[in-house]
């Protein structure tokens, strides 16, 4: 019992000295000069004795994908491709989001970013971009019945591939997924 007091004597100022409050001098580390406080670790662009080709910075392997970016199903190499492969999105392609309220107002929101310019506020193709002299060509009018009687996958398709005039270009690395469907939804409440 003696001892165990005598232990506990000792231990508690070792301990409270173990404390420093001295930012510039951490104290003293116990895992050694090589281990776990001091790793070797290489810049993203210096040589690296490791790998093969000698590159810090590696591909990601082939195939691999980003999670939550599933690659565009329906690509298109020739205008053929992206007549088909935009039908085909018309039809298999379904808004998941329900055109509520809430969901109209971002996709107000996300139009007001990254289409307004081009097809205008009320979507009539009279956007700045167009009115200025600043580009040649008229942008399709969202509201008429050429836009209005297509299925919402194809206006997916032209808002992530771009139109296949090419006058619009393609949007998909711009805008995710959930984003262009909400954008969707505005465009159809703008015809209503």
């Amino acid at each position: 019992m003696k001892f165990l007091r005598f232990l506990t004597l000792m231990i508690i100022p070792f301990a409270l000295l173990s404390c420093n409050k001295d930012k510039n001098n951490p104290g003293y580390d116990y895992m050694g000069v090589r281990d776990m406080y001091y790793t070797k670790y290489y810049k993203a662009y210096s040589p690296n004795l490791i790998f093969r080709d000698s590159l810090t910075n590696q591909m990601p392997v082939t195939g691999a994908v980003a999670r939550g970016h599933m690659p565009f199903p329906y690509p298109g190499a020739t205008i053929t491709d992206r007549v088909i492969n935009q039908t085909l999105a018309g039809v298999q392609l379904v808004n998941p989001l329900a055109g509520d309220t809430g969901t109209i107002a971002e996709g107000k929101r996300l139009y007001t970013i990254f289409c307004v310019d081009c097809h205008g506020d009320q979507g009539k193709g009279d956007g700045y971009l167009y009115t200025s002299g600043l580009f040649p060509a008229k942008p399709r009018s969202l509201v008429e019945t050429f836009i209005t009687s297509k299925p919402d996958g194809e206006l997916y398709y032209v808002i992530t591939m771009g139109s296949i005039s090419g006058l619009m270009g393609p949007h998909g690395s711009q805008i995710a997924p959930e984003k262009r469907w909400k954008i969707i939804n505005y465009i159809r409440s703008l015809s209503n």
